[in-house]
């Protein structure tokens, strides 16, 4: 595949008019303050009705944790921009979204491209919307872009209480708008001694340069928190090349992918890439492991199983 030369070309067309307004936005308003969300907030974790019982969860088995990474596209549900779609669309698409979350019943996901309120896309803070239409406990959301009535970022919901949230949102990259990550623990259900980390994170689309300085932080942030670690996200690159960005958040943080060379698990259809993972530390291990065919965003939704090693 010429790498290049389809990342130049359809790339662009891949992002749309979202990605054309966006660099818009930087390029007049300079990357002003406004534009970006702090560099490091500690997030309030927000207790959700209606969450589903564990029992009822595929999810909800002590030995086994589920869970789920998908990038949402501000509930756009295709490659046009938010701004193209009416509201209710919008509302369609995240109740689409919502859907498969309850089927797939997992204990935790991390969603990227989630929408704070917005002007563009309903005016509804998506990461709480997903928390209760999905049957989830709790969530967590951080704002890496806010501003000019826009606002997103990434997010965690989960059916575990989530403690010691902290989101990073990363250096301005003009002309990319910001990214970053979120992480926040919780105790392994039925498991109160055993502490997991999970992190749901989206990495910069246009370079690698930036991408790794980018990890570069993540892992610093990361490697001190202690316990086991899983980090799920939009990583925007594959693990082919020595200079991946997935590649070396997991070597520097000691995560295992699953199956990184293989050909078959694309989760973003108009590139034929695999740009989202679902990275996990050494004390856990895979059980199972798959790209969803759900036509819910412009990328695949992420799910998997794991459990400690051992157990």
């Amino acid at each position: 595949m010429k790498h290049k030369f389809r990342f130049t070309r359809r790339r662009i067309i891949g992002i749309g008019c979202f990605g054309v307004a966006a660099v818009v936005i930087a390029g007049i308003y300079g990357y002003a303050p406004s534009m970006s969300g702090e560099p490091e907030v500690r997030p309030t974790v927000m207790r959700h009705s209606g969450a589903w019982p564990a029992s009822e969860r595929a999810g909800g088995e002590r030995d086994l944790l589920k869970v789920i990474t998908l990038n949402v596209a501000h509930g756009s549900g295709d490659r046009r921009s938010p701004v193209l779609q009416k509201d209710e669309t919008i509302m369609e698409n995240l109740d689409k979204i919502a859907v498969v979350l309850r089927r797939e019943g997992p204990a935790v996901t991390a969603i990227q491209e989630a929408d704070g309120p917005s002007v563009w896309s309903g005016r509804v803070n998506q990461v709480s919307y997903l928390a209760e239409k999905g049957g989830f406990a709790y969530s967590v959301q951080a704002e890496h872009v806010k501003g000019m009535k826009i606002s997103y970022g990434t997010g965690l919901l989960s059916m575990p209480t989530l403690r010691e949230p902290l989101a990073i949102t990363f250096d301005a990259s003009p002309p990319t708008l910001s990214k970053g990550f979120v992480v926040a623990t919780f105790d392994w259900p039925g498991e109160p001694n055993v502490k997991i980390n999970v992190v749901s994170v989206h990495l910069d689309f246009l370079r690698q340069s930036v991408r790794e300085w980018q990890v570069a932080e993540m892992i610093d942030k990361l490697s001190s928190r202690g316990g086991e670690l899983i980090v799920m996200g939009d990583f925007n690159c594959e693990w082919k090349s020595k200079e991946s960005a997935v590649r070396a958040i997991a070597e520097g943080l000691n995560l295992k992918a699953y199956q990184p060379e293989s050909a078959e698990m694309d989760t973003y259809p108009l590139l034929r890439m695999r740009m989202d993972w679902i990275l996990i530390s050494a004390g856990l291990e895979f059980v199972s492991y798959e790209v969803l065919s759900d036509a819910i965003s412009d990328h695949y939704g992420v799910v998997c199983e794991v459990r400690r090693v051992g157990k």
